[in-house]
């Protein structure tokens, strides 16, 4: 069992809300990058397009239209992706 209390975190959050609104704080926020295109990043790790699509659970047809510029990966695709190409071991540990 966790020892976190969600009651408390809710109203943290809440008072937080009120502060940025008063303008008495200034919220964190982080910029992304984009990943490298994915067929970049499968080469690097040395995967077959059939492989990687298992690793990113997506089928093969995706990942070749990716590749191929027929489609774009979407926000949970993208963060694999990022993932892949910035912790490539990580990646490759559940391979």
């Amino acid at each position: 069992m966790s020892d976190r209390d969600i009651g408390l975190e809710i109203l943290e959050g809440i008072r937080e809300i009120k502060e940025f609104k008063e303008g008495k704080i200034k919220l964190k926020s982080r910029e992304l990058s984009e990943p490298s295109l994915p067929a970049e990043i499968r080469k690097k790790l040395g995967l077959s397009q059939a492989a990687f699509a298992g690793l990113m659970g997506v089928s093969l047809r995706t990942i070749q239209d990716w590749e191929q510029g027929r489609r774009e990966p979407s926000g949970p695709a993208k963060s694999l992706l990022r993932i892949a190409e910035q912790h490539p071991s990580i990646f490759l540990e559940i391979a």
